[in-house]
């Protein structure tokens, strides 16, 4: 069976439910928005929201697809950098418990967190300190930790670190594994279009994105986006929301629907997507199949507070993805 590699920032995601919008305001976020912040502020943030119910779950967006991948009952990895901390432990301890091979280097700061803000309307507001998951370097990448892996995964924070993003991808190509990115924040493609543009051309496979990061990278709406994007990339991915998404392989375009969900925090839909596609590529699928597992895992997903699923969920969810295997 096919293997699958993912790298990112490794982060313990602190997720709390928020009775009003007044602790975003008072802190200066940026509602639905993603502010990186330093260990100070977390700590005043945690001291604001200690009254409240408070969940801890190790996260960053790699992660959670390796995470969702696994669970499928496939092989993963994970290239990440955390503390000798608790928030560490926890971390290694989840992947391990989840069946992910976690190859987690040892940083000098803190074990990076992302405390999440879900709001009444299930928009979740994102506080992150990265602590030492931005050390993670072009040097603490060896060839040995590609090998016999036939896919790998890149969330798109990393692309600001260049030349850690660029020994990654000529790592895998070299061990002949095909490289998948999603483009993870509109503001990431923005601030780096030239150096995206040009990784993807000459090194990635496959590229997911949602409307907004579509739009960054080539100016364009959601299916003229599409076409530019599978000029440079064997599979293109983008999502639209709530109309689902658009898939484009070999010539052929593939719209997937979305399935009913009760909705109640977005966390992680789109790693949770990108999950289900490569579980589907991975095992050859054709690419709506591909579309829908990945459909089906964000569509369940957000049924819950974070990014994490129960062993019941993912029982049912597996029986679902036997049958569209199936027919």
């Amino acid at each position: 069976m096919a293997k699958i590699l993912g790298m990112g920032n490794a982060l313990v995601d602190i997720m709390v439910r928020i009775k009003t919008d007044e602790v975003i305001h008072d802190f200066e976020l940026l509602k639905g928005g993603m502010k990186l912040v330093d260990e100070k502020f977390i700590q005043r943030l945690m001291d604001a929201i200690k009254h409240l119910p408070v969940e801890h779950a190790p996260g960053g967006s790699a992660a959670n697809t390796m995470n969702g991948v696994s669970n499928l009952g496939m092989e993963t990895g994970f290239i990440g950098k955390v503390a000798d901390d608790p928030f560490g432990r926890i971390m290694e301890g989840d992947m391990k418990k989840n069946g992910i091979n976690p190859l987690l280097l040892k940083g000098k700061a803190p074990t990076g967190l992302a405390v999440a803000l879900v709001s009444p309307d299930s928009e979740r507001t994102f506080a992150v300190n990265l602590g030492c998951a931005i050390e993670l370097s072009p040097d603490d990448l060896t060839s040995d930790m590609f090998a016999g892996y036939d896919f790998f995964h890149i969330e798109g924070y990393l692309v600001q670190n260049h030349d850690l993003l660029s020994k990654a991808v000529l790592l895998a190509k070299e061990n002949n594994v095909k490289v998948s990115l999603d483009l993870a924040s509109f503001d990431v493609v923005q601030d780096n279009l030239g150096f995206l543009k040009e990784i993807i051309t000459n090194y990635v496979d496959i590229v997911f994105a949602n409307e907004e990061e579509a739009m960054a990278f080539t100016g364009l709406g959601p299916k003229l986006a599409l076409h530019e994007i599978s000029k440079t990339s064997n599979v293109s991915i983008v999502k639209i929301g709530k109309k689902g998404s658009m898939i484009k392989h070999q010539g052929q375009v593939h719209t997937i629907g979305v399935i009913e969900a009760k909705s109640i925090d977005t966390t992680g839909a789109g790693d949770l997507y990108a999950a289900g596609f490569l579980f589907g590529m991975a095992k050859g699928l054709p690419m709506e199949k591909c579309g829908q597992i990945g459909t089906l895992l964000a569509g369940k997903v957000i049924e819950v507070l974070g990014a994490k699923m129960t062993e019941g969920t993912w029982a049912t969810i597996k029986e679902e993805v036997d049958r569209i295997v199936s027919i």
